[in-house]
């Protein structure tokens, strides 16, 4: 039976649809946001070597540039696997919606885990001379395409496994598993600059963090083939069957016309979103370094402990997303970002550890209004039948166009004004978009998914959701039914 609105008044409130109701199983949701972080997690652990490396890999694949070409070059290779992320995700995403999410999140963590692994056995340029680069492009772009897949597939997994009153708690989990990537990357990076002998770590022991993505890599695939699929996904599915049909292949038209204002909308959200988050934790490190001249490890260390204390408000930020509406902190967080950008990046230049750390810190935290609220907030701006493959294009044209391209084009604008307030100019612009986008987007928190029933924790909660649909509006004949998570 498919969802009916109910009739009421415009002076009434919404009530949900009558129909399905699902009742969430504790146990899926947390297995299906372990997966999914995990997966985030394994990301953002290569990301996390490679911004923390940069120097480091500039010197082993591009060796007869200067130090300063150096390091573009290796942030040059590092934005070139966004160039080809909007292709993983018109591939992946639209598969995603027709073969379900589950299968395609299995095949992006294998590619993803390769992708990485094989980086750790490129030879030098020393070596093999310019193959070196070429291969490491090639590498990074069999990473930035089926990554397009990944982060749009664990957003609507987790958000389609969540009941409506959690969805912003759980979710958060998402960028929970980001920041512990980041942190075992950075920690391993450090160590290896700090304890390695310089010919030690340009021959061999920049491989280390990458080779270790292999086996990693399997653990996240038997996570997530053990998974099931959604429950919205799966109603979907039903549906099609008890037709005889097979799932349509979504269509980018459809994507883009018929979703047109949500993806506009997801575009500037996830600019704002990635700006910020790439500044802050993969060109920091190389701006205090190489434009501000500060010790590495000291930098480094300052940041990690800027993301640990970003992980104990991650959670939190979450939960108050469920209460207050994600409107409220994307919007905070951006007012934020247009006032202290230019403070906080005074503050870092000043050069002191606790300036340096101050104004780090500022930054994280207002960056955390974005982490807690994104990975739920993003998917419920498309329906269920496009959400994976609506979500993952228009994130990954987002981040190819603004955010993995943040560390090259700061460094090179740098490199041309001399101008060392480009970093805070830079992410002020972002945030006058991204306050835009904030304004205009539905508020979501606390609701059905679009092209979803309600979802709940337990019976008790579907049952009151009968009695109210069931009240002055009731539409004769019409019942909910409550379904589980578990299908």
């Amino acid at each position: 039976m498919s969802p009916t609105t109910l009739d009421r008044q415009p002076s009434e409130t919404p009530q949900p649809p009558v129909g399905d109701v699902t009742v969430t199983d504790p146990a899926l949701v947390k297995r299906a946001v372990k997966a999914a972080a995990l997966g985030n997690a394994m990301e953002w652990f290569d990301f996390g070597v490679y911004g923390y490396l940069a120097v480091t890999i500039g010197h082993v694949f591009f060796p007869e540039a200067s130090s300063t070409a150096q390091v573009l070059s290796a942030l040059g290779t590092f934005a070139a696997a966004f160039l080809v992320r909007p292709i993983g995700g018109a591939f992946f995403g639209p598969l995603g919606d027709r073969i379900g999410r589950q299968k395609v999140l299995a095949l992006t963590m294998i590619m993803m885990a390769a992708g990485t692994f094989a980086i750790g056995l490129i030879p030098s340029y020393n070596a093999i001379g310019v193959w070196a680069p070429v291969l490491l492009i090639l590498a990074r772009m069999v990473q930035g395409f089926s990554t397009g897949g990944e982060y749009g597939g664990a957003c609507t997994f987790i958000a389609e496994y969540a009941p409506d009153k959690k969805r912003g708690f759980f979710g958060s989990f998402l960028e929970f598993g980001t920041l512990v990537g980041y942190v075992a990357g950075a920690l391993l990076a450090t160590a290896l600059t700090t304890f390695m002998a310089e010919p030690d770590l340009y021959g061999w022991g920049w491989r280390i963090p990458f080779l270790i993505a292999g086996p990693v890599g399997l653990i996240g695939l038997y996570v997530r083939m053990k998974l099931e699929e959604t429950p919205a996904f799966q109603a979907l599915a039903d549906e099609a069957e008890a037709k005889q049909k097979a799932l349509p292949k979504p269509k980018l038209r459809e994507m883009f016309v018929g979703n047109g204002r949500a993806m506009i909308l997801c575009i500037g959200l996830v600019l704002v979103f990635n700006v910020t988050d790439y500044m802050l934790l993969s060109y920091m490190p190389t701006f205090l370094s190489e434009e501000l001249g500060y010790d590495a490890t000291h930098g480094t260390l300052i940041l990690i402990g800027v993301m640990v204390l970003m992980m104990a408000v991650q959670i939190p930020m979450g939960r108050l997303n469920d209460r207050v509406g994600h409107r409220v902190v994307i919007g905070g967080a951006c007012v934020g970002f247009v006032l202290l950008s230019v403070p906080a990046l005074l503050l870092i230049r000043a050069g002191s550890t606790w300036a340096i750390a101050l104004g780090l810190v500022g930054l994280g935290l207002l960056l955390v209004g974005f982490t807690s609220s994104m990975p739920s907030a993003l998917p419920a701006l498309f329906p269920t039948k496009v959400r994976y493959g609506s979500l993952s294009v228009g994130f990954n044209i987002s981040v190819s166009l603004f955010g993995g391209t943040t560390p090259l084009i700061a460094a090179a604008l740098i490199a041309t004004t001399g101008n060392l307030m480009i970093p805070a100019y830079y992410l002020m612009g972002a945030a006058v978009i991204g306050g835009i986008a904030a304004w205009f987007m539905p508020e979501s928190a606390g609701r059905p998914l679009p092209g979803s029933p309600p979802a709940v924790e337990t019976e008790a909660e579907a049952r009151q959701l009968r009695a109210a649909a069931n009240g002055p509006t009731t539409i004769a004949g019409e019942k909910v039914l409550v379904g589980t998570g578990a299908r």
